[in-house]
């Protein structure tokens, strides 16, 4: 009777070990990134992020205005606006343009931090608060450097989230 062999080739054994082991990690990376694709809070951080980034930049082209540039600063307002803040300054453009003109003023704005304070991606609606360095400099004497914090409900629109409304944010204690 022929005897069988019985051993093998440990280099076989482990080989096929860690193909398998591979194989099962492949796997569940790959659903990972499948769920993480499709999980719907992956899709809501990306719409607060894109508000976020739409209202910093709506909020700072608000408070950036050159007289030396004045249609390209208007604008750049009418761009950032939807609903009845788009059309006040519509309405008020000359007036606007007057009172910059007269003053001669240059003010720059620089986003110091900003967050998304509400989010109803279904509705199209969102609320930041930016916090700004405004830097206005007047035809003579130094420039004049405000620290504010500005409150933006933004609402989504064909082109993007766009600011329907802006006020400066309260600041102190406001208990009693």
């Amino acid at each position: 009777m022929a005897r069988v062999r019985t051993t093998r080739n440990p280099l076989v054994a482990a080989a096929i070990a860690l193909t398998a082991v591979a194989a099962v990690a492949a796997g569940w990376g790959g659903w990972s990134r499948y769920d993480a694709a499709h999980d719907d809070s992956a899709a809501y951080a990306q719409a607060r992020d894109d508000a976020l980034a739409a209202g910093e930049q709506a909020v700072q082209n608000m408070n950036t205005l050159d007289h030396a540039k004045l249609d390209q600063g208007l604008d750049s307002w009418e761009d950032s606006t939807t609903g009845d803040l788009h059309q006040q300054l519509v309405d008020g453009r000359d007036g606007f343009a007057d009172q910059i003109e007269a003053a001669g003023t240059v003010s720059t704005a620089e986003v110091l931090s900003g967050a998304v304070t509400e989010l109803d991606e279904r509705a199209g609606k969102a609320g930041v608060m930016v916090a700004l360095r405004v830097t206005v400099t007047a035809p003579e004497g130094k420039p004049a450097v405000k620290e504010s914090r500005m409150l933006g409900q933004l609402t989504r629109t064909s082109e993007g989230w766009k600011l329907s409304a802006l006020g400066q944010a309260p600041v102190g204690n406001t208990a009693g």
